[in-house]
């Protein structure tokens, strides 16, 4: 009978352990992700601890570094994302949610400064994305941005990947143009490029690999000049005919 109870007691008291160190985790999260969002990477552990309400080596027992805790933030923020996205997979209107949703996702990351660090970091190769995330919230974009193509509201020519790119090339202009009052301009442009129209610019094809001594116009060879730079055509006759392209 004793040994019951004190077997009845342990797990009574393991599972509020559990509980504690759950409820923990999550203040942890939410503090973190306020503290990022407001002042990037750059805020100091300590202060993360402060408004989470525990000490720092809680902090560190569930997360081992500042940066490890950086990155379940910005996950979770990719995560809201693309759920967002596979709730819109089905409404109506496809044409007019897709583009909803781009300005949406670039409204909301230009206030976050953990986004713009995170992405920062990745261009410099300083910061990579988990890569199942990272696919989720891709292929939740590409089922949005397939259904707008089908309904005509989106260029056949752009790939999910095109979009991405702009997405983040887009925070990273409205970053600029917000400090002179200009929020949304950047937006507006980036959804019009992938709207169609007669008038726009018809895509290169894209190539896994750059041929460095191919012409840029025909693809034919192109010799080496003697400062050993590499010409972009091939000759005269290409270079005019680029010109006139670019005129037109």
């Amino acid at each position: 009978m004793v040994r019951r109870r004190n077997t009845t007691a342990s797990t009574a008291a393991s599972a509020a352990l559990r509980a504690d160190a759950r409820r923990n985790r999550a203040l942890i999260l939410d503090a973190a992700r306020s503290a990022f969002e407001e002042r990037g990477l750059g805020v100091p552990l300590g202060e993360i601890a402060r408004r989470a309400g525990v000490g720092t080596g809680t902090v560190h027992r569930h997360f081992p570094s500042k940066e490890a805790l950086f990155r379940a933030t910005v996950v979770d923020r990719i995560r809201l994302f693309t759920d967002t996205a596979r709730e819109l997979a089905d409404a109506e209107e496809p044409g007019t949610v897709f583009f909803r949703y781009l300005a949406a996702v670039v409204r909301l990351s230009a206030r976050n400064r953990a986004l713009l660090d995170a992405l920062d970091a990745s261009a410099e190769g300083l910061f990579e994305p988990t890569p199942g995330v990272e696919r989720g919230f891709q292929e939740a974009l590409g089922v949005l941005l397939t259904r707008a193509q089908k309904a005509g509201a989106v260029r056949k020519d752009v790939e999910v990947e095109d979009v991405v790119t702009l997405l983040f090339g887009c925070l990273s202009m409205e970053r600029r143009r917000g400090a002179a009052g200009a929020q949304g301009r950047m937006t507006a442009l980036m959804c019009d490029s992938l709207r169609p129209s007669r008038h726009v610019t018809k895509l290169p094809a894209i190539s896994v690999a750059r041929d460095e001594t191919a012409c840029s116009e025909c693809g034919g060879p192109v010799a080496v000049a003697r400062t050993g730079r590499r010409a972009r055509y091939c000759g005269g006759a290409c270079r005019q005919r680029a010109h006139r392209s670019r005129q037109r």
